[in-house]
């Protein structure tokens, strides 16, 4: 094995999976923990400490790779990510859980890190292809982890962070013999100012023309947020739909949008440019939410989820666009403002979609993807006026 994206690629798939195979078994074991009747208090607490954690280590884990090397860093998280799974299948007190939660959050960060070393080692014209294959190994990890978790916590709760555990071990030790590094690490004293979380955010502010694709950024994550956190309610109340049809449903879309994103988005930025990209995606992904909105019958779903999982080529071309804003130095940093942005995205979004929700879902359930569709809306003249360093390459420019 001599693709040291394999290794990437597998990281980032067991990151996905160790999110998602919490959310079946988490309430047992929240009961067993706690011994509490009620534990929609606990599920919340245990959501939020992950998505912080995130937060405010994802700068700190690409600021350090600039300076120590992506390799360390990476071996670090994915050892450390392994002990965070052995705390929660060991855990006998919410406060041992919560701390196995909060590294599992802070090693999570490494997708700051594993996006730089992408970055490191693919020239600018198959990045956008690449980073389309990040987003499927990750949709394809979050589709595996709900399963697993629930095939695996039925037989007992625990076992899912057990198999989680030995997982990571297993791909920290191929990183440990595979992994190269990708760049030459900064010489020097490390800058423990650098370590501050705000740090790199005012960095990234105060660089003419990035505080508006972080906007985007934000928006495009926020957005994604409706999906976990309303699409099983939803198809409840709108097709009464048991577990197995809301698992179908998501299993088909993930897989599908796993598929485009991987196959698709190279070529279409090679044809279009990543800019006329991301409004093809937007445009295909406000279609499928409007039918979604008005649909009465669940095949319907179905039959738009090719159309719906196109929506999902903007966020690898906007990735690609974003990396021609910042020098090869820096894009270690740049990578964890943006995770980051994503992890705070993701601890505002489930407060304000379920918000949302509880006020329409009595009168008309489907009116929530219509508040997506309006948050897309949002994005498009703040694209359209981008004003970028780099212009992206397209089919036009490149033939006459």
């Amino acid at each position: 094995m001599k693709n040291p994206l394999i290794v990437i690629f597998t990281a980032i798939a067991l990151d996905a999976v160790g999110i998602g195979l919490i959310f079946p078994i988490l309430p047992d074991l929240l009961r067993e923990v706690t011994h509490a009747g009620n534990v929609a208090p606990y599920i919340g607490i245990t959501t939020a400490i992950y998505a912080v954690m995130q937060f405010v280590f994802a700068p700190v884990l690409g600021a350090l790779s600039d300076r120590l090397g992506r390799r360390p860093v990476l071996l670090i998280s994915l050892c450390g990510a392994a002990v965070s799974y052995v705390l929660m299948a060991s855990a006998s007190t919410l406060g041992i859980l919560l701390i196995g939660r909060a590294i599992a959050g802070l090693t999570s960060a490494n997708m700051a890190v594993a996006t730089a070393y992408i970055t490191d080692i693919t020239p600018e014209d198959k990045r956008a292809g690449r980073f389309g294959v990040f987003n499927a190994m990750f949709g394809i990890g979050f589709i595996i982890g709900p399963v697993l978790g629930g095939l695996l916590g039925d037989y007992w709760v625990r076992l899912p962070f057990i198999v989680a555990a030995g997982l990571n071990a297993c791909n920290m030790l191929l990183a440990l013999f595979v992994l190269p590094e990708s760049r030459k690490p900064q010489r020097g004293k490390i800058d423990l100012a650098a370590l501050n979380p705000l740090r790199p955010m005012k960095w990234a502010f105060s660089m003419s023309g990035l505080a508006p694709l972080i906007l985007v950024f934000f928006i495009f994550s926020f957005s994604g947020e409706v999906y976990g956190t309303c699409w099983a309610l939803w198809g409840t109340d709108t097709f009464k739909w048991n577990g197995l049809w809301i698992g179908l449903s998501l299993g088909t879309f993930g897989v599908c949008q796993s598929l485009v994103q991987a196959f698709l988005t190279g070529p279409a930025v090679k044809l279009m440019g990543e800019r006329p990209t991301l409004f093809v995606g937007l445009a295909c992904a406000c279609l499928a939410l409007l039918v979604m909105a008005l649909a009465k019958q669940s095949w319907i779903l179905f039959a738009i989820m090719p159309i719906f999982a196109l929506g999902g080529i903007g966020t690898p071309a906007l990735q690609s666009l974003a990396t021609r804003q910042v020098e090869e130095g820096q894009q270690g940093q740049f990578q964890g403002v943006l995770a980051s942005v994503i992890s705070l995205s993701a601890i505002i979004g489930p407060l304000v979609f379920s918000s949302i929700y509880f006020l329409v879902q009595k009168q008309w359930p489907g009116a929530i993807w219509l508040s997506v569709v309006f948050v897309y809306i949002i994005i498009v003249p703040i694209v359209f006026n981008l004003r970028l360093k780099k212009e992206e390459p397209n089919f036009i420019n490149d033939n006459g």
